[in-house]
């Protein structure tokens, strides 16, 4: 029988595994797997900039494709550069392989150059990790960590290769099952407490759907909006389930927590029952946890049984994957139609609509509604700060428009790389990072990788020169004491920001001459009526970036706002 050695193995599995695309960066111990990637012609190898940057490409392209993205680094300071996307991918159910380099057998534990334990620091980061100790195990190995990765709730895998393993001669044949004793990730559905929650949602008299990011990872968009439909019972979402139910659906009320609409929040503290499908109820949503939904009977579908009572206690709780459990439920549901409730809704919105003040300035509402006017299509990556909020609240989103973002972890740095990953998953369809001035500059050196791929990436960036997430809390909550948040700040300012007799350097970088130094286009823009003009220019720009920077009042801040310690309904409306 042909023996091939590991590194030959890992190629072949790559493509038995149908993996297009590869986002690697190499190194000693991972040299041989780069020669034998020279030699086919199946997986595109992305060469980013960074490891971080490298595996949020895999991420988004995972998140936006709805295949497993995979990643090859180097050991050591390779692998550790990891650590932040798999958490980032943990949180937020992303199915990612990433395979990282690692030294000989008989060198670990040894501090052997460039060795990390790179599987004890992600084991409480990943859904599995395991170092390859044996030829003959390398297959199935790989196999299982496609298998658990893309099953029940998917997540990173962590696959460490010893160099010396990968080197050895072994059996060619990849496994063409999987068989892992106790894994068994999608237990059947429990009809009798789908019926339960079924005729709770028709005896209730102020109901409401909650929609998590699950039902979007699930691909269960149609059948939850059928189930809507059918049922007239409206629905919030969390900001990962956004686009769960198009934004312009009459019975959509718009996000919860803690800057969710207010008609949003309200209704949650209302409702008599909270029907929840793929969401953890995190902090983010939930405010003071034992006064949340205080008069409501609650429901919760979501494939992670530990996800289920975990924070929130609930009264009916239903281990399934959300496109199962929807298409279950178009069987059984029937119209709730509450004219009272729904009238008590439209109320609260109109009492307090979901809008910015000034809106004769350049404000993130009115570039991100110029989005929505401008592209029918489109894929929206965004960072990780106030700009995310504004994007969460604003954005328009249907079946042909998606929304990427870090949401559990909240990864500054998410964005641009996660802008280039999608656009290289989705060739045909346009791209647009959000992004703020902090963020920007997190993972900017990925301009060279989205230049050389020819990646015609729309980059939004609000410059409001601080980080503006965290100055909206000093300004509200610490005396507008602005310390560490001035982008501007320097050795002329002794870190005295704000005070009296203070003048701030000059912002750096340009990020109009930055883009341009990496080949990319880059415009700025102050005015309203510049902006439509400008994501047209951006548009014409079919074979490299285009970087928009719109300056941003620095006093532009995300309302409402749930107070620190407080409930969902007591709301910072404006100060």
């Amino acid at each position: 029988m042909k023996k091939i050695s590991g590194n030959k193995l890992f190629v072949k599995a790559l493509k038995e595994e149908g993996v297009d695309v590869l986002f690697g960066y190499p190194g000693a111990c991972t040299i041989d797997i780069s020669d034998e990637l020279y030699k086919q012609d199946y997986t595109r190898v992305i060469l980013p900039r960074h490891e971080q940057a490298l595996i949020h490409a895999a991420d988004a392209y995972a998140r936006s494709t709805g295949k497993v993205g995979v990643c090859l680094v180097t050991s050591g300071p390779g692998a550790t550069n990891l650590v932040t996307g798999i958490a980032t991918a943990n949180y937020d159910s992303v199915p990612l392989v990433c395979f990282t380099g690692q030294v000989a057998r008989h060198l670990i534990g040894n501090d052997a150059f460039q060795e990390v334990d790179i599987v004890g620091i992600t084991r409480s980061i990943c859904k599995y990790g395991i170092t390859v100790q044996r030829r003959e195990d390398l297959g199935r190995i790989i196999k299982e960590a496609f298998h658990i990765a893309r099953t029940g709730r998917p997540g990173p895998v962590v696959v460490d290769l010893p160099k010396d393993v990968m080197a050895e001669l072994g059996d060619a044949e990849y496994p063409e099952t999987v068989n892992i004793r106790g894994y068994k990730p999608n237990p059947g559905l429990h009809i009798g407490q789908l019926k339960r929650a079924i005729k709770m949602l028709k005896k209730a008299e102020k109901p409401l759907f909650l929609a998590g990011g699950g039902v979007n990872i699930a691909d269960a968009n149609e059948n939850f909006t059928k189930i809507v439909d059918k049922t007239q019972i409206p629905v919030v979402t969390t900001i990962m389930g956004r686009g769960a139910i198009s934004t312009d659906h009459p019975l959509f009320i718009g996000n919860l927590g803690m800057h969710g609409a207010y008609a949003a929040n309200m209704a949650v503290g209302e409702c008599d029952l909270l029907f929840s499908i793929g969401t953890r109820f995190n902090d983010r949503i939930t405010g003071k946890l034992h006064e949340f939904a205080p008069n409501a009977e609650i429901v919760h579908i979501d494939i992670d049984t530990g996800s289920i009572s975990r924070n929130v206690s609930v009264n009916v709780p239903i281990v399934a994957d959300a496109k199962e459990a929807t298409e279950k439920m178009l069987e059984y549901v029937e119209e709730n139609k509450q004219p009272d409730w729904l009238a008590q809704i439209e109320a609260w919105k109109n009492e307090h609509p979901l809008t910015m003040k000034n809106q004769n300035k350049l404000t993130p509402q009115k570039i991100i509604e110029t989005i929505n006017e401008t592209f029918d299509e489109a894929i929206v990556v965004t960072d990780v700060g106030q700009h995310q909020m504004f994007t969460t609240q604003y954005l328009a989103l249907n079946e042909k428009k998606q929304l990427l973002t870090s949401g559990g972890l909240g990864t500054m740095g998410y964005g641009f790389p996660g802008a280039v990953g999608a656009q290289i998953g989705n060739p045909d369809v346009p791209v647009i990072m959000i992004s703020g001035d902090g963020g920007m500059q997190m993972n900017i050196q990925e301009f060279a990788t989205a230049v050389l791929q020819e990646l015609p990436l729309i980059l939004c960036v609000f410059n409001n020169t601080y980080l503006g997430m965290v100055r909206q809390w000093q300004k509200l909550f610490y005396g507008k004491r602005y310390s560490m948040t001035c982008l501007r700040a320097g050795k002329a300012c002794d870190g005295k920001c704000g005070t009296e007799g203070c003048e701030c350097p000059p912002y750096t970088p340009d990020f109009v001459k930055l883009a341009e130094s990496y080949g990319a286009k880059g415009m700025r823009v102050f005015n309203p009526e510049d902006v439509k003009a400008a994501f047209e220019e951006a548009r014409k720009n079919t074979k490299t970036p285009t970087l928009i920077e719109f300056i941003i009042d620095p006093e532009d801040l995300v309302y409402p706002m749930v107070k620190p310690g407080g409930t969902l309904e007591e709301l910072i409306m404006d100060c």
